[in-house]
Formats: structure tokens, sequence, C-alpha cells
């Protein structure tokens, strides 16, 4: 009755129309008399009543829950203003609309710069796991950073479609308060705006073992994915569909076997995960790469945009031989 009843309250909370105080008192009225009812319930003192109650409330609850639906016609932030657009791919030559190109220089000063995107898919030649943490050790947002034999990257990043004025909220995202967006961006944008704009601690690994038909695959996932939340909306869920778990399952359509993980929950030690399933670099510790691949300062050192994609990666295992 009592798990019941807290899942009850933070749909009154994330969900009941009208100022965000209502729900909240509503929710914790509603608490205090499911405490009550089970107070009754523990001593034996079972009431019709009291059942019938309690059922048409979840009833309710339930009823709102399903009633609701992610839409794509909200007033959006502008970071996640527009969809990513898959406007052509035949297997290997893929067009992508709405790549982010933001020119960040704080959170709240920055150039919006939306933009078409040709890439050659057998150009493809690495993956790294990029790890931006900001809420302590066990959380991290995770985004995959593909390089191309040019020299150029392009990013995904599983995040929520946040409103204007709207924040994130890891209680919200277990309550439907959000949609589910996925961002395709420059290294300049999404890199370096946590960086150098937000102060996050952002991380850098070389996957290892992957063939080049595998990594074609893992983004052309990645395409799929787009294609999906373009043509129908999907809401944000902290346990279920964030921005690691997202990554597992695409990652599970090339690999099946990939085993399940408490550290897919705590996103903040992925790359521990990584590490034991052998796909970093060889030969050295998790501690050694997560030295190496600490990327702050050689990003806040560079004046400008050019060359940020080599700087970030000096010294870091695997990257040695990447195009300048």
């Amino acid at each position: 009755m009592l798990l019941l009843a807290v899942w009850v309250a933070g749909v009154l909370v994330y969900q009941l129309p009208g100022p965000g105080w209502l729900g909240k008192a509503v929710a914790i009225a509603w608490l205090l008399a499911a405490v009550a009812a089970a107070w009754q319930v523990a001593r034996g003192r079972v009431r019709r009543w009291l059942g019938v109650g309690y059922l048409l409330a979840l009833g309710a609850a339930a009823l709102g829950w399903f009633s609701l639906q992610p839409r794509q016609d909200r007033v959006w932030a502008d970071d996640v203003g527009q969809r990513l657009h898959v406007t052509a791919f035949d297997g290997r030559h893929v067009v992508l609309d709405n790549v982010r190109d933001f020119h960040w220089r704080t959170e709240q000063d920055y150039d919006v710069r939306w933009v078409r995107r040709s890439y050659d898919l057998d150009q493809l030649r690495s993956a790294d796991l990029v790890m931006s943490y900001w809420m302590g050790p066990a959380i991290a947002h995770t985004l995959i950073s593909f390089g191309f034999d040019d020299g150029r990257h392009l990013v995904f990043s599983v995040e929520i479609r946040k409103e204007r004025g709207e924040s994130f909220s890891a209680l919200g995202g277990f309550f439907r308060q959000f949609e589910m967006t996925l961002v395709a961006a420059e290294e300049t944008d999404i890199i370096r705006t946590r960086t150098n704009a937000r102060g996050e601690d952002v991380y850098l690994y070389r996957l290892q073992g992957m063939t080049r038909p595998q990594l074609k695959a893992l983004f052309a996932s990645y395409l799929q994915e787009a294609r999906l939340l373009d043509a129908k909306p999907a809401f944000y869920n902290t346990l279920t569909s964030n921005c690691t778990t997202i990554i597992f399952d695409l990652a599970r359509q090339i690999a099946p076997g990939l085993p399940l993980d408490y550290r897919l929950l705590l996103s903040g030690y992925l790359a521990g995960y990584a590490h034991d399933l052998g796909v970093l670099v060889p030969g050295y510790s998790l501690q050694q790469l997560q030295a190496a691949g600490h990327i702050n300062a050689r990003a806040r050192a560079l004046p400008g945009d050019a060359g940020f994609s080599t700087a970030i990666r000096q010294g870091i295992p695997g990257t040695e031989q990447d195009p300048q």
C-alpha cells in the first residue's frame, strides 16, 4: 500500500495541473491519508469504505498516468529546439539535418546554429566514450563520439527535451516529466560547453575491439533511434530510458551477449564496466585511463574552436594515430 502511495504522490507532484505548490500539498495530504489507512490495516481494522476509497484513488492516478502522451509541439529550450532528422541514408552515405553547432560563451550566452552534415560511414575509424560528471561520482552523462578519416567527429547524446525555462530533475524523470531527444552535435559544441561553460568534469576513453562494420552498425543504430524519435515522441525515464541505458541497448544490437550490470544505472561507474569488458585500451589500469582521459585542462587552454578535437585527445591512449 505504501509503495503504491509513494508512486501516486510522485504523479501528483509532477503531473497535477496547476501551480507546483498545489501538487505538493495534495501529495502530502494523500501520503498522510495512505499512512493512516495502512496503520488501520496493520491493526486489523479493515473497513470496506477504506479499501474502496484507496482503490478509487489508485484507479484515478493510473488513468491520469496512461493518459499522458509525449509531444513534439512544446516551447522547447534552444539547445533541444530542433529534432535530428535523417534526410538520406543508403547504408553508407548519410545526410543529417539539425546537427547542433552552437558556440557557447556561458550557459546563457551562446550562438544558435543548426547545420546539415554529410558523412561517409566507410570512413568511420573510431568511437570514444565521453563521460561528463555533474552530480557526484555515481552519476554522469554519457555520450558517444564517432571519428572519421578526415578528422571530423560527430557526437550522439540522449537527453531530456526540456521546455524553455525547465531544468533536469532525476525524480521528475521517473514520472514522465520530460520527453526524450537524440542530439547529434559537433565536439566544439556538446563537449566544449561541458568543459568550459558548465565546468563539469569530462573524461574521454577510446573504445577498442570494434571492426569498421561494427562501427557502422552502431552508428546506424543511432540513426534508427533518431528516425523513431523524429516520427514519434517518447518519454525520458531516469531508470529505463536514459543516456546510458540507451547506449547499452544500441550496443547490444551489435554484441547481444553484453551482461547487465548495476553500473548501467549508476552511470558514473560506466567506464569501470567498459574496462572490465575489455573494450577500453588494453595494458592500462582504469585509474591510468581516467587520469589520461580527463580533458578539462586541455579544453580550457585552447583559445578557440580550431584543433579542439585533436587537443583534447593529447596523451589519451589509443588516439595516437588519429588524423590531425
